[in-house]
């Protein structure tokens, strides 16, 4: 992980945001079950007082249901351009980097169906908590990883999820590296080692 990258990381998951990592962490859990959360649920889960949420990492985009629910804090419940498939249950990521960033946190190896936005290739893989990635399809796919900069701490989804996609080849991300030039591109099992220390931090929740 780059000095940069670091940087952004601590701006969102820090040791600041100890308790928002704590509710993040417990909220990808109960939404791998498939239902929605109530806030009992989560403070319970988590350990720690829900207080407000737009302060944790990413809590500008938590998705609610009408009523007040969440069904959606990286893992989600409603359909985004990467399926995640986790004990039998058809779930979504935000990001395509939570792909490979939730098997380990939910301690389950996962089935990823995403769909390259250039070639319209249906891209399929699994990530194990232990193993990594295999069964990548087809096996040139890449991963685009926005550059830190591109941040904003208010519209994270926006601003680093939504723009992080696979691709087919590394030729089908060309335009995508046009328009973020300051971004990564790398083969998927390549990308999973690069990002581990990001799902780390949420998976190491009770440290500083």
């Amino acid at each position: 992980m780059t000095a940069d990258r670091r940087a952004a990381a601590d701006t969102l998951l820090g040791p600041h945001h100890q308790a928002g990592r704590k509710l993040m962490r417990a909220a990808v859990r109960l939404l791998a079950d498939g239902e929605p959360i109530t806030m009992s649920q989560l403070a319970t889960a988590a350990g720690v007082e829900v207080g407000d949420l737009t302060t944790t990492p990413a809590g500008h985009d938590i998705e609610y249901d009408d009523q007040h629910r969440i069904i959606g804090w990286g893992l989600t419940l409603n359909p985004t351009a990467h399926a995640y498939i986790v004990n039998g249950r058809r779930l979504y990521t935000w990001c395509a980097a939570d792909t490979l960033l939730f098997p380990a946190i939910l301690e389950s190896p996962a089935q990823i169906e995403s769909r390259c936005p250039t070639t319209g290739t249906v891209i399929r893989l699994t990530v194990d908590p232990h193993a990594g990635v295999s069964d990548v399809s087809p096996v040139t796919a890449v991963i685009s990883i926005p550059g830190p900069q591109e941040m904003d701490i208010a519209r994270v989804r926006a601003t680093t999820c939504d723009p992080g996609r696979f691709f087919a080849t590394a030729a089908a991300a060309h335009g995508w590296l046009a328009a973020h030039p300051d971004g990564t591109v790398l083969p998927v099992a390549d990308a999973y080692p690069h990002l581990r220390p990001i799902g780390n931090r949420l998976l190491d929740a009770d440290a500083p």
